[in-house]
C-alpha cells in the first residue's frame, strides 16, 4: 500500500481557551475513580457508544487499530461471566497470585465475588487483535499490539469518566473463558474487562492518593 498524505489543519485555540479546556479535563479526571459497586440504574447506551467510537480513535502501531469492543447487555451472559471469573478468581486468592500481590491487593478490599459483572448495566468486554485472519484463511501480523489496545482502554476510560458514568478496569486471570464465552475468533485475547454505570447509593472506594504532578514529572 502506498503512502498517501492529506492536509491536516486542525484549529489553533487561544492560550486562554487551551488553558481552560486542559484545567477542566484535569479536575475531571482526578475525580475518577475505579468503581466496584455500581448502581443498576439504566445508563443511555449512545453515551456509551459515543465512548467506544472515542477509544477507536487512538493511535495503533501501524494503524493496524487491533482492537475489539464487545457490549454485553444480556442478563444470562453476564451471569455466566461472572460465574467464570469468580471461579477463576477463588484460585487466584487462594494462593495462584502470590503473596506479594495478595500483600499489594490489600489496601484495595479486593476479593474473588465479583457482583459488577452482574449488576452494571453495561460490560465492555475488550479484545487486542494478536493478528488479523484473511478472508482465505490467511494471518497478518498486528504490531504494537499490547501499547495500542492499552492506549485505546486509556482513551475509553476517559470518555465514559467525561461522561459522567463511572468504570472499572477488572483483568481476571487467566481470561481465556472471556473468549469463548463470548465466541471471539482465535486471532483474539481478551484484554480487559469494564463495567459501566452509575455508582450505586452506598458505593466506597478505598482512600487512596494520587502521585503529584512534581512526583510522576521530569523536566530535562
Amino acid at each position: 500500500m502506498t503512502f498517501h498524505p492529506v492536509p491536516y489543519r486542525p484549529t489553533r485555540l487561544p492560550d486562554d481557551e487551551a488553558l481552560a479546556r486542559a484545567a477542566a479535563l484535569r479536575q475531571r479526571m482526578e475525580a475518577r475513580r475505579s468503581v466496584r459497586m455500581f448502581s443498576p440504574d439504566p445508563v443511555p447506551e449512545r453515551a456509551v457508544l459515543d465512548a467506544i467510537a472515542v477509544a477507536s480513535t487512538a493511535p495503533s502501531g501501524a494503524h493496524q487499530q487491533p482492537w475489539t469492543f464487545v457490549l454485553v447487555t444480556d442478563p444470562e451472559v453476564r451471569r455466566r461471566l461472572r460465574e467464570a471469573a469468580e471461579a477463576e478468581e477463588r484460585i487466584s486468592y487462594d494462593g495462584r497470585l502470590g503473596e506479594a500481590w495478595l500483600d499489594a491487593l490489600r489496601p484495595l478490599g479486593t476479593d474473588a465475588v465479583k457482583p459488577h459483572l452482574t449488576d452494571a448495566p453495561y460490560l465492555i468486554v475488550v479484545f487486542q487483535q494478536r493478528f488479523a485472519l484473511d478472508g482465505d484463511g490467511g494471518v497478518r501480523k498486528h504490531y504494537y499490539v499490547d501499547e495500542s489496545v492499552g492506549i485505546a482502554v486509556g482513551m475509553l476510560l476517559t470518555a465514559l469518566q467525561v461522561a459522567g458514568l463511572a468504570a472499572l478496569t477488572h483483568t481476571p486471570s487467566p481470561m481465556r473463558f472471556l473468549g469463548e464465552l463470548l465466541g471471539r475468533p482465535r486471532n483474539e485475547k481478551a484484554f480487559a474487562v469494564i463495567p459501566v454505570g452509575y455508582p450505586a447509593d452506598d458505593c466506597v472506594v478505598p482512600d487512596l492518593r494520587r502521585k503529584s504532578l512534581d512526583e510522576v514529572l521530569v523536566r530535562i
